[in-house]
């Protein structure tokens, strides 16, 4: 087992667009569906895996480019830290003050370690100044316990 750490800041309207951090459904529109319709589900099908805004499944990182993985750790404790490292970076940002308390962060970083170490994903999202959006995530692999057929992107 091991894990992979994904980030990704953006504005606030891309991270909203929810089709586009979806997997497509297996079967696409049945014909005769509205050409709009069948125009999205073309756009996700063909977009989902290669985009690198956040799934909402956090499992789904897995399919993403291999590019997006910003590290791979064997050890939980570490893939903890790199969270911690990241939420320590962007805290200044956070657009509400009582979301940068170090004593909740260091709370969020440890209950990180041990859900890790448990062999589940940690994903975190907090809007920043502007609006933007900071979405953090840590990724147990091989296999990942919620979504097991899903490959590794290091594989």
């Amino acid at each position: 087992m091991h894990h992979h750490a994904y980030l990704w800041t953006g504005p606030k309207a891309r991270f909203d667009d929810e089709a586009l951090r979806r997997p497509p459904h297996p079967d696409p529109p049945p014909a005769g569906s509205r050409p709009e319709l069948i125009e999205r589900y073309r756009l996700v099908a063909a977009e989902f895996r290669t985009s690198d805004l956040p799934p909402l499944e956090t499992a789904y990182w897995l399919v993403k480019p291999r590019s997006l993985v910003r590290g791979t750790w064997e050890e939980a404790k570490e893939a903890a830290a790199w969270f911690g490292e990241r939420l320590a970076e962007y805290a200044p940002r956070f657009a509400v003050e009582h979301e940068r308390d170090t004593a909740r962060l260091a709370r969020l970083v440890d209950s990180a370690a041990e859900r890790l170490h448990a062999g589940g994903d940690v994903s975190y999202g907090v809007y920043l100044e502007r609006p933007s959006y900071l979405s953090l995530a840590v990724v147990t692999c091989s296999p990942n316990r919620t979504a097991p057929d899903l490959p590794c992107p290091c594989a």
